[in-house]
Order: structure tokens, then sequence, then C-alpha cells
């Protein structure tokens, strides 16, 4: 122990201990002033960034409590010093461009080799370069560089470092384009903040705080529990991808669990359960559920968009004070409970979404709107677990694609008038197989529908040539399902789908209910109306439309809060839509 050493520069102490790492300041009246204080204060943030503890007695308690003051200089001597940081040296990680793989990487090794003997990190994650959308290296002479300053005043600090993030990994250049960050902002925080907002909305309207009891899980619907599930995977993947330094596949699986699962998937779907109705155990379990898919995505988002997500968090548990924390950064990070993971629900729900996108785009090919019924879709399952996983969401999909029936057909049977035919993949084939080729396209102009199901089913084939055996897979071919007279059919991987097409009489009258019913929500929304206000709906008749509304005039009144739905012969004040043949005129009044 030294007295009165210059440690840095002129920064003097009364005590040091260089093996220890530790400063003693004894202070007399002196330092009572504000200003010295103020000094001291300044002095002991220095000395710790240099790595030195600092423990401060007065001029009494050394002279009247020594035996005190020696037992706290003993306990600091045996903890760990701070230039530990508590444990935390060496640094788990570091983040440096690549430029300064020699300059700063390898300096901090020297440096806390010489000064420690140990190195001073154990990872590090080197950014590559930020080149212009072209992938130019960005420079003053080019007039291609990007202001950060007007970007972030533009399009928000973490719209941008969240696009940087996801766009590619850190190691990689980046192709930086402002259309992206923009994308970002509109695709992922757009509807991220709609997904808040319309829970908000309802939430305020019921007055749910969180007050009630937790719904046990085994009392939700399906579906609730499907997001449950989901919510966990993704805690558990994204928990994967941060600790193994992947911050691009961590933002990529929030982005894609907010817009395809929650936004687009589960909000959808259960729009009713929040709009009306009674406030029973159903509605609190779905306000429950979106609840806890809203924090928990603002805690695992927290580390790449610290100020939105902090205002999430905060927007949500300042209503209900399930957690008290200040802030998002100072909560615990979640974690996962593998009980509530279903694998099998979340590959039947897949499967529902993946059939549904199909049979959609099969709609869009015919040019049938989704709000116009059908009469029937077909799925011939290609084997016995998914066929039985296609007939547990079969319900979901027939309400999700508006048909009348969803059909299952099972894996040993075989669709009526379902023509497949096969041909091979010649970029596949050709780097496995280049010089058998000729000899496996012509073996494949027999295959019948044995041979394309024992493909699709088991996932292989082997074919038997006179040069040798060759195992034929998925990706090696090429099946193509026919369409059918008044069917339009579609292949994806091992799913095949049909979907009549024809629309009869009564199919069109309902699709006009259900036309009018979404333009009749547009109108109530426009005008600004409250989603509780009853209104009173005129339609001017017409011969196009009036057995339609006639028919499904309860429907419509019920969908769109109308205590009535009435056809008058004229209207001069009204809204005129348009539909694909004619005009109808609307009249949306609050009662």
């Amino acid at each position: 122990m030294h007295q009165k050493v210059h440690c840095f520069d002129d920064i003097i102490v009364d005590f040091v201990c260089l093996k220890e790492n530790l400063v003693i300041e004894i202070d007399g009246g002196y330092h009572n002033k504000p200003e010295i204080k103020e000094l001291d204060k300044l002095k002991k943030e220095i000395l710790e960034c240099y790595g030195f503890r600092v423990i401060r007695f007065s001029n009494d308690e050394v002279l009247y409590k020594l035996d005190r003051t020696l037992k706290l200089i003993k306990h600091a001597l045996l903890s760990p010093p701070s230039g530990d940081l508590g444990g935390s040296f060496p640094a788990d990680f570091i983040s440096e461009g690549v430029d300064q793989t020699r300059g700063w990487f390898f300096t901090l090794h020297a440096i806390s080799t010489m000064v420690r003997g140990s190195v001073a990190f154990k990872s590090v994650i080197s950014n590559g370069l930020v080149l212009d959308k072209n992938g130019n290296k960005m420079s003053k002479r080019l007039g291609n560089g990007v202001d950060p300053f007007s970007s972030i005043e533009k399009y928000g600090s973490d719209p941008l470092r969240w696009y940087m993030m996801t766009n590619a990994s850190p190691w990689d250049n980046l192709k930086f384009d402002i259309e992206g960050v923009e994308e970002v902002r509109r695709k992922f925080f757009g509807t991220l903040y709609n997904t808040y907002s319309f829970f908000s909305l309802y939430a305020n309207v019921d007055k749910f705080t969180y007050a009630e009891a937790e719904i046990p899980m085994e009392n939700r619907p399906e579906i609730d529990r499907w997001i449950i599930s989901l919510l966990n995977t993704l805690v558990k993947d994204v928990t994967e991808y941060y600790e193994t330094y992947e911050p691009t596949r961590a933002g990529r699986a929030i982005s894609d669990f907010v817009g395809e699962n929650l936004s687009n998937w589960y909000v959808r779907l259960n729009r009713k359960r929040y709009w009306g109705g009674e406030y029973d155990e159903d509605k609190i379990s779905a306000y429950q559920t979106l609840y806890a898919c809203l924090e928990t995505v603002s805690r695992l988002m927290a580390p790449i968009a610290p100020f939105f997500a902090d205002q999430l968090f905060l927007d949500l548990n300042t209503v209900t004070g399930k957690d008290n924390s200040e802030s998002v950064h100072l909560a615990d990070f979640p974690t996962y409970n593998e009980a509530l993971i279903d694998s099998n629900l979340e590959e039947c729900m897949q499967l529902a979404q993946q059939t549904s996108s199909m049979i959609l785009a099969l709609r869009r090919k015919a040019d049938k709107k989704v709000r116009q019924p059908l009469t029937k879709a077909v799925v011939p399952a290609p084997d016995e677990i998914t066929f039985k996983q296609l007939s547990y969401i079969a319900d979901l999909v027939k309400a999700e694609v508006n048909v009348k029936e969803f059909e299952v057909i099972p894996a040993d049977n075989d669709m009526e008038n379902l023509v497949k035919k096969i041909k091979p993949n010649f970029k596949t084939l050709g780097k496995k197989y280049g010089k058998q080729m000729k000899e496996i396209a012509v073996a494949m102009t027999s295959f019948g529908s044995h041979e394309i199901t024992e493909i699709e089913r088991n996932g292989r084939l082997v074919l038997t040539l006179p040069t040798g055996d060759v195992e034929l897979t998925p990706e090696d071919v090429e099946i193509i399902t026919e369409d059918m007279p008044g069917w339009l059919v579609a292949n994806e991987g091992k799913l095949t789908v049909a979907l009549d097409i024809t629309v009869t009489d009564a199919l069109v009258r309902e699709g006009i209910a259900r036309e009018l019913v979404n333009r009749i929500q547009n109108i109530r929304k426009s005008s600004g109306y409250e989603i509780v206000d009853k209104i009173v709906v005129e339609i001017e008749s017409r011969e196009e439309i009036a057995e339609a509304v006639t028919e499904y005039a309860n429907y419509i009144a019920t969908q769109t809060l109308a205590n009535a739905v009435v056809l008058v012969p004229e209207l001069k004040e009204a809204t005129e839509l348009e539909f694909d043949e004619y005009n109808v005129k609307v009249s949306v009044k609050k009662v």
C-alpha cells in the first residue's frame, strides 16, 4: 500500500493498492464543500474507468471507528476487483467494422494481455461495409451517400436499425436502399402498431385491464392455444439466435410472427370475438392471449428496436400493472414454457395457412373475390398424418376461403378426374446424374399415378436403369396437375388443391350481401361513427341486388349494427358504390 501516489496524470490519491486495484481516500472537513464533493465524484468516476475501486472514509471514521474501517477495507480486498466488471470480464462480445481487424480487435487483446493477463473479449461480430443499393462503395465523389441523421429524422431510428439488422447479417456487406427502410416501417412497425391499436380500441371499450384471473390454457380455444404455442416457440428460437450472435435471424423471426401469424392470421380470424358480444370467458381469453403476444414481442424486439419496444411495453403495463418495471430494458427477457408448445397444432395451422393461400391464389386466377362464396374445395391427402391434420382444420379453411364444403380425400383414395403429370427437373438431375439424364427422361415418360404417388408420399423413388439405379426425390421432378372442367387445380410441395369455380344464382345473392356488408362498414368508418353506434341503412332498389338484400337483410343488419336495412325506390342523398357491372346507392345514418 502506497500513500500519496500519482496514479494517472495529475490524479492524486491517499492510498492505493495496485495489486488489488483498490484506492482508499480519507476526507477531512474540506471535502464537505459542494464544489469539492463534485470534484471527488468526478475523480472517482475517472478512477473507476481505469478499473479501480474507490472507497472513502472520513477522518472521524478512521480515528474513532478503526475496527469498522479495517473490516470494510478487508471486505473490499476480498471482493472481486471492479476491473472484472462484476465477473463480466472478458466481455462476451464486441462489434466493430471488418477494417478494424488489426487496428482494434488485436489491440484490445494485446493491451488486456499485458495489463490483465487475459483476452479482452470472447466473441466478435465483425461488421461488413454499408454500400449503396447497387453495391457500390458510398463516397462524396459519387454522391451516393446517405445522411443518417436525415434518415432517422424521416423514418425513425428503430425502423432504420431494424432494416439494417434484418436485411443482411452484420458480417455481410449491406446494400442500403432507403426504400427498404420505408418498407420495414410500413410492414413491420406499421403492422405491429395497427395490431396494438386494434387491441387497445376494443380493450378500452370493454375496460379490460387484466384484472380477471388467468384463463387456464386448456379452457382457451384452439386458435388461442396455437398462437401461444407459436409465441413460446418464437421465444425459444429468438433466445437461441441472440445467444449465438444471430440478430438477423432473431429480427426476421419476430417480423414473420407479427406479420404472418399474429396480425394476418390470429387477429383477422378473431375480430368477431372482440367486436360486440358478452364480456365472457371467451372474450377475456382473446384479450389475455393478444396481450401476452404484444407484451412478449415488445421484450423480444427491445435489443433491436429499443424506443418502439419501450413505448409498447409501457403502454400495455401502465394500464394493467402486470409488470412494474420502469422500462422494457429493466424487465426480464422472456423465457419459453415447453409445456405450452404444441408442435402438432403448429403443423396443423401451418397446413391451414398453406392450403388457404393456395385456394385464394386459385380464386384470384379465376377472378372470384373472397366475399363471393363458392361451392367446394377438395384436397387429396398425401399421407395418413396429413389427412388427420387437414381434417382437423377443415372448418377453419372452409371459413377462411369462403367455400360451402371442404373435402379431404384419404391417402388411399384417388380423386375422380384428377390428372397428374410428371417431368424431370433437369437442373437438379443434371448435377446428380449427368450421364444418365437421357435414360431418366425416357423412363419418366412412362410414369403413371403409382410412381407419382410414391414420390409424393415417401419422398423418394428408386429407378432401375441399365446403367445403374438412381434415386429420385421431390426436388428432382416437377409434378403438374391439370385443371378439370369447371375446376382449377394447384400444386405446392406435397399438397394439391382443387377448387370448384362454378357460381350458382344462390351463391351470387350471398356474395352481394357480403359485399354490401363490407361497403357499409367502410361508410361507417369514413363517417367517423363509433364501433358501438347503431345505424339505419337504406339501399336504392335495383334488379341486380333486390332479391339478395331481401333474403339477407337480417344478416346485413347484424354484421353492420344496423337497426334496419331497407330497400327504397330512390335515394337522392347517398353514397354511390361501384360494383362490377353496376352502381348501388346506399344511405347510412346514425340512429
